[in-house]
């Protein structure tokens, strides 16, 4: 399963880049997350582990979170739960419009009896798009009014 879930928003970079980095505010600023543990951080690469809900139903995983200030890139390795081996990679681009952000997901289990169209199904459309685009459509709001709010101060 790979998948691409993504919002336009008319922002600074580095304040939603500012959003995104810091998960261990996540609880605070997204109704969906449940906690955020920071377990380890080493400045650029951190782990966590991380709660959300899917509509009332509990999801959980650790992961390694990876920092990349220069092209404002977030990178997360799950390393626990059922997620174990899943790739994330958050890309900020720039463009006439403000800044395309982008949540890629990749996770290819080795299940045995579970083909790849229900991983897809179920772990990627019913899980990780809604979570994902709920978190994106709550940060565009913040980033939005965090920006013009910044605009309005200069």
């Amino acid at each position: 399963m790979e998948m691409t879930t993504w919002i336009q928003m008319s922002a600074d970079r580095d304040a939603i880049f500012g959003l995104a980095a810091a998960v261990e505010q996540w609880p605070h600023i997204l109704p969906h997350y449940r906690w955020v543990r920071l377990l380890r951080d080493d400045g650029e690469r951190r782990v966590v582990e991380m709660a959300a809900s899917r509509d009332g139903l509990p999801v959980r995983w650790t992961a390694i979170q990876e920092l990349d200030w220069a092209d404002r890139r977030i990178r997360f390795q799950h390393i626990r739960g059922v997620t174990r081996g899943m790739e994330v990679v958050w890309t900020l681009t720039p463009n006439e419009q403000g800044v395309l952000v982008e949540i890629w997901h990749a996770f290819h289990p080795r299940w045995r009896l579970v083909p790849d169209v229900l991983v897809s199904l179920i772990v990627g459309r019913f899980f990780v798009d809604n979570i994902a685009s709920k978190t994106l459509r709550r940060m565009k709001v913040l980033a939005e009014e965090r920006s013009s709010w910044n605009a309005a101060v200069r």
